[in-house]
Parts: structure tokens; sequence; C-alpha cells
């Protein structure tokens, strides 16, 4: 029988990397683990309705680095600068308060997604704003998608929708997909990323997938490519 493998962490050396990037002492892993992932979840909250694609964490042993993506920084960055510095302090005080290690050289970097609708983080914020605003399911899903195969680069897009949907009594799940997505392929460059849209009669759960081709490895400079 089959099983249900998260698509970012089946493709993991292969294609991926990890999005905390640091090598820890034993007796500090589980701090450090722990400041990761609570510091994740902080500004996910924090930044939600800013478009944001993913949070990476990368630690050496004098600097700790933050990279947010997102498709429109200048929502982070503010005018001349403020919004970033206002976040960098807020970050701080959140692992003073967590009682997690000063951090002596702490930069936060925020990154540009150049192609926004080839991203599911974004594509997902996208539905769940959607839906939040009373729109119809059907319209945003097939509006977003449509979108989503139009853009370069872009294959196939799944999205699956689960809850009480127009706000139906029963809870349901509802479907659209456009092109391929080829889940069992280690090279087939698939974006994933789940979401919830906050509904006044509950939580509807978001899936999306995009797959961006397949990704083959680049042959070496000066590699001869004829075979004697």
């Amino acid at each position: 029988m089959s099983k249900i493998v998260h698509p970012y962490a089946h493709r993991l050396v292969i294609l991926r990397d990890w999005k905390s990037r640091w090598f820890a002492d034993p007796k500090k892993y589980c701090e450090y683990l722990k400041g990761d992932v609570l510091i994740r979840e902080f500004l996910e909250k924090k930044l939600r309705g800013m478009y944001i694609s993913t949070i990476e964490i990368e630690r050496n042993q004098k600097a700790t680095r933050f990279i947010i993506k997102t498709s429109r920084p200048g929502l982070i960055i503010g005018r001349s600068g403020e919004g970033a510095t206002k976040l960098k302090e807020e970050i701080l005080k959140k692992m003073a308060k967590l009682k997690l290690t000063k951090l002596e050289d702490f930069k936060l970097e925020i990154v540009e997604v150049a192609n926004p609708e080839a991203d599911a983080a974004i594509v997902a914020y996208m539905i769940a704003e959607g839906l939040e605003k009373r729109m119809p399911y059907r319209r945003v899903i097939k509006q977003v998608i449509e979108k989503c195969m139009t853009t370069r680069g872009v294959e196939g897009a799944r999205v699956v929708l689960s809850g009480r949907l127009g706000g139906a009594e029963i809870a349901r799940t509802e479907e659209l997909k456009r092109g391929s997505i080829p889940l069992q392929t280690f090279r087939a460059d698939i974006d994933f990323k789940r979401e919830k849209a906050h509904l006044p009669y509950g939580d509807v759960g978001i899936k999306v997938w995009i797959y961006r081709g397949k990704i083959f490895s680049q042959k070496k400079k000066g590699e001869d490519k004829t075979l004697n």
C-alpha cells in the first residue's frame, strides 16, 4: 500500500534544502530547535497578509540570519526601513521572553519572490484571502488556478478545500486540478503548502500543489559531452 508523503520532505537533499541551516553543540540542540519552531510560528502569525513564501534561519558560531521571502517586500520593510527595524526588535523581544540565548550578531533579510503565482504558499494565502472576503469558493479556486497555469514554468496545479464550504452544516472536500502533478518523481519540482481560511462558521483547510517541471543535474563545466 502507498503512503502519503509530504512533497517537500520527500525531495529534501535531492532538490530542496533544509529551512533551518545550522550545526549545534548537543547541549544547545534542543534550545535552537525550540527557538526556530516558536519564532517561525510567531513570524507566520505576525506577518499573515504580507504574502510570505518561506522563513529560513541560518546560524553559525557568531551570527544568526533570518531570511524572509515575500512577494511584497515593501509591506514588511516600510518607509525608509522602519518596518524591518521594528520587526527585528520584536523578534529579539520574543526571544528574550522565551528565555532563549541572546544573539550577538542578528541579521534580518527580506528577499523578493520574483514569480508569486508559481509559489504554493503565496497561492494558498490568495485563496484564503478570497474565502475570508466571503467570495464563492468555486470561483476563487478557478481564478487562482487559471492564473497559476498562465504563469511561465508552471505545468500543473491542484487545490483541495475541506471544511464547511459555503457555510454548509456538513463538512466536505472540493478539489480542482489542471495539468499533471507527478508526486512520486523525485526530480519533479513540486511546491506544496497548507493554509487555513478563518471564517465565522469555522476554519476551511486549503492544500496547494504546484508542479514547475523537472530538474536535471547540470553537467560540470569542461566535461566532455560526447561519449568516446
